[in-house]
């Protein structure tokens, strides 16, 4: 693969076999769907027993609770903290969830409901949730629990939120170069931000920036990358019961262009597969080709203090 078409079949689409498969819940992920309604379940049996660790230890360690009005309680302490002043405050209130979807995509689940709140006195109260929970080696953990005072219609940020798992440092290496990634929320949470260095022999051959968004009118993803040299590529998402189908095109600096067919799906072992098709650099019809992508581990805290 030449670097001269590396930005439409390498760069440009090389962040997109990073997504995940989206699975259905209809005919698939039966015992996923069942393992999360039971970590729900215990959440409403710690919370109604008035036991703020118990509560606090089923989210991830930066894990986080969003109320109605928008105050973010981040982290285990903060949870716990919260939960403990409540409980001396309301005791004896009492929650009820209806659980009115849970989806599985990739690694994550998505739990949406309404949950009902007692108080000691009888007073009533009603919010919509959203939790999304992470499989652990252990069990189902909650990544992060969101409530709202009313019906709202969901930011850009909350349609994104089945790549939320693409946040983190990622590798490729092929033989044409060696290719790292990093993806973090923009300040707003509306947009997936990612950076690439494409590197070969320790020389820098290209940098580039991508930003991923929600199209309203499509109802879909759509990407934007830009590169260091002055082309760009702009790449729609379109997903299937297996697989993400992404249709890629690009301009060039001297003004060539591109398309390409991709599909994604997902490997073993945190790998993920992305085949090329109909490709097409001008007028010249291009070979097919797949790329495996790795998920680098985070660095550990004794390394990262040197």
């Amino acid at each position: 693969m030449s670097f001269r078409i590396l930005r439409l079949f390498g760069v440009a689409t090389l962040s997109l076999c990073l997504a995940w498969s989206v699975h259905r819940v209809e005919g698939q992920d039966e015992q996923a769907v069942a393992e999360v309604r039971i970590e729900s379940k215990k959440l409403t049996d710690a919370f109604n027993a008035g036991k703020a660790s118990d509560v606090a230890a089923m989210f991830l360690s930066k894990g986080e609770l969003i109320d109605e009005q928008g105050n973010v309680y981040q982290g285990q302490a903060a949870i716990k903290e919260l939960l403990t002043k409540f409980f001396e405050k309301f005791p004896e209130t009492q929650v009820s969830s209806e659980i009115e979807s849970v989806r599985i995509v990739g690694p994550v689940a998505v739990e949406e409901g309404i949950r009902t709140t007692t108080s000691k006195g009888g007073d009533v109260a009603q919010v919509r949730y959203i939790t999304v929970f992470a499989k652990s080696e252990q069990s189902w953990r909650i990544v992060s629990v969101r409530d709202y005072a009313e019906e709202v219609v969901p930011t850009a940020g909350d349609l994104l939120a089945p790549l939320e798992w693409l946040v983190g440092d990622w590798i490729n290496e092929g033989a044409d170069a060696r290719v790292k990634i990093t993806y973090k929320w923009s300040e707003d949470r509306n947009f997936i931000l990612g950076d690439f260095l494409v590197t070969k022999e320790d020389q820098t051959v290209m940098k580039s920036t991508q930003r991923i968004g929600w199209d309203p009118i499509l109802g879909k993803p759509r990407s934007w990358m830009f590169d260091s040299d002055g082309g760009f590529a702009e790449s729609t998402w379109t997903q299937t019961d297996d697989a993400w189908i992404v249709r890629s095109n690009a301009v060039m600096p001297d003004g060539l262009t591109g398309a390409a067919i991709v599909t994604i799906k997902i490997g073993d072992n945190g790998r993920y597969v992305m085949s090329g098709t109909n490709r097409v650099v001008g007028n010249s019809v291009q070979d097919d080709y797949e790329i495996t992508i790795v998920k680098q581990p985070p660095t550990p805290a004794s390394a990262s203090a040197k």
